[in-house]
């Protein structure tokens, strides 16, 4: 089975928790209807059925997923000049 990229995954998951809390305290109909398209999207994305367990998956998956890579150098101008072509 693919696995989805950790970084989608974890906005996935993020979006969904943060919705879900937001949905549970006040219950909008856009957010409700996000709360289900992100709820479908997990489930799918985990091959599962259920978004607690779709949850429960993308956690372990998103723990066992190597760390981020940083940038280790600086970009640096050089000072030089690109040389442009002349007008025809």
């Amino acid at each position: 089975m693919l696995r989805p990229h950790p970084a989608v995954l974890r906005r996935l998951v993020d979006e969904y928790e943060a919705l879900s809390a937001a949905v549970a305290a006040s219950e909008p109909a856009d957010l409700c209807t996000r709360v289900h398209d992100l709820a479908y999207t997990l489930c799918v994305s985990t091959g599962t059925r259920d978004v607690e367990r779709a949850l429960k998956v993308a956690h372990q998956w998103l723990a066992a997923a190597p760390a981020p890579a940083r940038e280790t150098t600086t970009p640096t101008i050089t000072g030089r000049r690109m040389a442009t072509p002349e007008p025809a």
